[in-house]
């Protein structure tokens, strides 16, 4: 595996900022825009000390973040490793998606 240099970017962190939610976990989300950031999603970019890369990250408000990163447990319906990670990889679209809506990054190729 190569080690990479982190991708991290101060324009997708600040495009979180008054957006929904796109982990929208069921029994958690709370729907609204004003508690939204940018919150990481684990993967291999990430270790001790070193958060994800803002690729694998998406816009969750505070109670999908909390419940991401483990202040708050996983609604009993949504508790399944195969269920948290639809939730994630969904989550990781919406907000590429929104990104390029956005503008803030873009795909060689793709026009708007």
């Amino acid at each position: 595996m190569l080690k990479a240099t982190r991708i991290e970017s101060k324009h997708i962190r600040n495009a979180a900022k008054g957006e929904y939610c796109t982990l929208q976990i069921v029994g958690a989300c709370q729907g609204g825009t004003d508690t939204t950031v940018l919150a990481h999603l684990p993967d291999e970019s990430h270790g001790m000390g070193r958060k994800a890369d803002d690729l694998s990250a998406a816009f969750c408000c505070g109670a999908c973040h909390d419940v991401l990163d483990g202040r708050q447990r996983w609604p009993e319906s949504e508790d399944r490793p195969d269920v948290r990670q639809f939730y994630m990889r969904r989550a990781q679209t919406r907000t590429w998606r929104r990104l390029v809506d956005l503008g803030v990054i873009s795909i060689k190729g793709v026009r708007l």
